[in-house]
């Protein structure tokens, strides 16, 4: 800790040596330990995997305790807060980019290698090819020979369309939340903020059965080409983005509850909330280019 404070707040806190960087990485290592001899068909994976999360999950309850254990105990300053918005936003920032890889490669075969298959250079070894998109049955793809079955695509009625009312819902009421937490009127943001949870858990249910209709009614499956494997690559990802967000939201919840954050002071709250904006901005991204282009 600097010697340098202000009142009770120290001008940069830095806390105690700490175990648990080190356990949360014990614990990672099951996990990924477990999860190559488990796809090996290797029983004892699942349990080294079930054991690595166990691990992991504890040593981040215990972590994130500890740190709003001290964000409540007024040790964290300015300088403190200005390390966590940056922390934040480069976090966001490489999120941007996972997701731009998705999006490029979906791109890709879209612009390049379904035209290039279809071009006069392939004919002759693909002269049933078809270079259109998106692909419906065996022999109008990458799959001349019929090793893809065939399948419907995903339209954007009703259930895309539907999930894309409940995000753009739950920003508003998110930023409801925030400007009654800034106006200090807890009671409020507690309600909407309990509303922005209950329509991203909503979200993912409607995803759930999205994913149903899929695999069952359209035999849309991982395998079902590229128009198959970017739909389910990008969708997925996302509905976990969405997955980690809601719980963002209820812990922050559940802390605005035990009076926690101020008006002054609340970039836990500011930074779950910058998180979810960036996961509506990507599902509309999803929602014109996967579902209707």
């Amino acid at each position: 800790m600097s010697s340098t404070s202000h009142g009770t707040t120290p001008y940069y806190y830095v806390p105690e040596p700490s175990p648990f960087p080190a356990l949360a990485s014990l614990g990672l290592f099951f996990v990924i330990l477990g999860a190559t001899f488990w796809v090996n068909d290797i029983t004892w994976g699942k349990y080294s995997l079930i054991l690595g999360m166990v691990i992991w999950l504890v040593i981040l309850f215990k972590w994130f305790s500890a740190a709003v254990s001290e964000s409540e105990s007024g040790l964290y300053g300015r300088k403190i807060d200005l390390s966590f918005r940056w922390s934040m936003s480069w976090f966001i920032f490489s999120e941007v980019m996972f997701f731009g890889a998705f999006f490029s490669a979906l791109w890709w075969a879209r612009a390049h290698s379904v035209p290039m298959l279809g071009s006069l250079d392939n004919a002759l070894l693909w002269p049933d090819f078809k270079a259109v998109w998106p692909s419906v049955a065996a022999g109008v793809t990458a799959s001349p020979a019929g090793i893809i079955e065939p399948f419907q695509t995903m339209t954007p009625f009703w259930l895309p369309t539907i999930n894309t009312a409940l995000l753009l819902s739950s920003g508003v009421t998110l930023t409801i939340a925030h400007h009654a937490l800034i106006a200090n009127q807890r009671a409020k943001t507690i309600t909407f903020m309990w509303l922005t949870v209950a329509l991203g858990l909503v979200f993912l249910f409607v995803q759930g059965y999205e994913y149903f209709h899929a695999y069952n009614d359209l035999n849309l499956k991982l395998t079902s080409g590229m128009y198959g494997s970017t739909f389910y690559m990008l969708t997925g990802f996302h509905g976990f983005h969405v997955f980690l967000g809601m719980l963002m939201l209820l812990f922050i919840t559940l802390r605005l509850q035990k009076g926690h954050f101020t008006p002054e002071k609340h970039f836990g709250f500011e930074g779950a909330a910058w998180y979810w904006h960036f996961v509506d901005v990507v599902w509309l991204g999803l929602y014109i280019l996967v579902y209707w282009l």
